[in-house]
């Protein structure tokens, strides 16, 4: 009894914010402006499959980079010193003390035409180089904007794999290579499927990065999702229409990189 009573803040809480938000959503997505029932409005987000497309791809990508970039940084770091890592994990989440906003327009100033970049490349002779307003800028706006929500899990599971292990796993003959694959990797797994689901869910969701880097030619699902229900089309069912169904296809794909991650560790054990 006395659980329940505890738990009864929380409870409230997923209701009022979780359930009831979400219920509204799958209301207006499956409503016209009239309140009718209808499915015009999951049949019409056909129209912009090929936006959604481009949002999985860039989300793919920028994830896959991060995950490349994070994984021996992590290593390296829960290897140090325990002062040197505390410093740089502050080093790591500094940026992230700044706002989003300002983080994105600065990228904005280092990659446009006049930008810093190019009038660095222009003292040798080289550009300018179109850069801003790219899908490459977008991933790497992504990239900068979610590296640590991939480092910091990973430094936290790495930093209790016993070192003894990695020691017996090159005592019997493993290189770098096989001592990854064989011995770190499935021992990592858990910090890996958090890293993935922290960086994939807000880059296939984002649209402040592919409105500031992108451009016009860029937009991702985010950016349509916002004009539905801020822009000049204003239609509040088509776009909880397109919010649902990109929820599913995120919830989808965090339900198979947990299934995989699971099995890695059964495996493991």
């Amino acid at each position: 009894m006395k659980a329940k009573i505890a738990a009864a803040p929380y409870l409230v809480w997923m209701v009022l914010f979780i359930l009831v938000p979400l219920g509204v959503v799958v209301y207006f997505a499956f409503t016209t402006a009239d309140g009718a029932f209808t499915l015009d409005n999951i049949t019409e987000f056909a129209a912009y499959l090929p936006v959604f497309v481009r949002s999985l791809l860039f989300a793919v990508a920028a994830t896959v980079i991060c995950l490349v970039i994070a994984y021996p940084f992590s290593f390296m770091l829960s290897r140090m010193r325990l002062n040197h890592q505390r410093t740089v994990q502050m080093l790591v989440m500094l940026p992230m003390w700044m706002n989003f906003l300002l983080r994105t327009y600065a990228w904005m100033t280092l990659l446009e035409n006049n930008g810093l970049i190019n009038k660095f490349l222009a003292l040798f002779g080289l550009g300018p180089l179109q850069m801003i307003n790219t899908g490459g800028a977008v991933v790497l706006g992504m990239v900068y904007n979610y590296l640590p929500y991939m480092i910091l899990p990973l430094y936290t599971v790495m930093v209790k794999i016993d070192q003894s292990v990695v020691e017996a796993a090159q005592d019997l003959g493993c290189n770098t290579l096989q001592m990854t694959a064989k011995v770190l990797m499935p021992l990592s797994v858990p910090g890996i499927v958090a890293g993935i689901t922290m960086v994939f869910v807000p880059s296939v969701s984002t649209f402040i990065i592919s409105r500031m880097l992108g451009g016009g030619n860029n937009l991702m699902m985010g950016d349509l999702i916002e004009m539905q229900f801020l822009g000049n089309s204003l239609n509040y069912n088509l776009g909880s229409a397109m919010s649902l169904v990109l929820m599913v296809v995120v919830l989808i794909c965090m339900s198979i990189t947990h299934v995989l991650g699971n099995e890695d560790v059964e495996e493991v054990m």
